[in-house]
């Protein structure tokens, strides 16, 4: 379903040099497999998970959704695509429902399919409360669930969540986590990037470890904890990527990954 072959990206840098910011990844994700791409900021798993939607052009190698090439194609690619980031903008004037009417509408539905679109993920995502509301009055959860509507409502078969739980609640955390998990049991390929290891390790059936835009480690959880012989993510990054300086920290309940010396990528 997802098809990632030596995937790279060279930036170029503020002395004329190139920051190599993603470094020969692939990997694979089949129909109903929930794939976790994890690592600490500056890792490079935002910046691979934009070319495999074709947001960003790799240096070399290639990303194939559903077998469509996701830069020699890419509007064919993104028809098999959602994508969700927790930066995602919505327009603030709009409901919610008014935004998914546009996206449906834009995506090529008909009326009908897109009020019945809008009805089963208002129902789905329990947005009943907030979907008449204007988006720019939203708390940070409704905008998310909001986002995750957007990003479905073509149906795909692929989807992206690049930290889909970033700054939510406990609550909305559930609803999130809990649609993530019956996507996955309706035989969608997602790929799931976060910093919460805890999650990935109740939601992902593989994972692939990434560290200064390499993969380190790929595999499911049992074939990690053999090769690392150990038993937590978090011990398993650190015990494959081999620096002391990433550090587990304990935030809202949940293992996260960081790293000291790292920034943003």
């Amino acid at each position: 379903m997802v098809e990632v072959h030596a995937l790279t990206k060279l930036f170029p840098t503020t002395e004329g040099g190139e920051k190599r910011a993603v470094d020969g990844i692939t990997f694979h994700v089949k129909a109903g497999e929930i794939y976790g791409l994890l690592g600490p900021n500056g890792a490079g798993k935002t910046t691979t998970l934009r070319m495999i939607s074709g947001l960003v052009t790799p240096t070399s190698g290639y990303a194939r959704l559903a077998g469509v090439d996701a830069v020699a194609d890419r509007e064919a690619a993104k028809r098999n695509l959602g994508y969700l980031t927790a930066s995602t903008g919505l327009y603030q004037r709009l409901s919610p429902r008014e935004l998914l009417q546009y996206f449906g509408e834009l995506i090529g539905l008909d009326r009908a399919a897109v009020r019945k679109r809008i009805e089963d993920l208002v129902r789905w995502l329990d947005m009943s409360e907030f979907a008449n509301l204007r988006c720019g009055g939203l708390s940070t959860g409704q905008k998310q669930r909001t986002n995750i509507a957007r990003a479905l409502m073509g149906d795909p078969p692929i989807l992206i969540m690049d930290e889909p739980t970033l700054g939510l609640d406990v609550l909305t955390n559930r609803v999130v986590l809990d649609f993530i998990r019956a996507e996955g049991a309706r035989g969608k390929a997602i790929i799931m990037s976060t910093h919460y290891l805890d999650e990935a390790e109740l939601l992902c059936s593989r994972f692939g470890l990434i560290h200064e835009g390499r993969l380190v480690g790929e595999g499911t959880l049992p074939e990690l904890q053999e090769r690392a012989k150990k038993k937590r993510l978090s011990e398993i990054f650190l015990s494959l990527c081999g620096k002391e300086e990433h550090v587990l920290d304990l935030g809202a309940g949940l293992g996260t990954l960081s790293a000291h010396s790292a920034s943003g990528t």
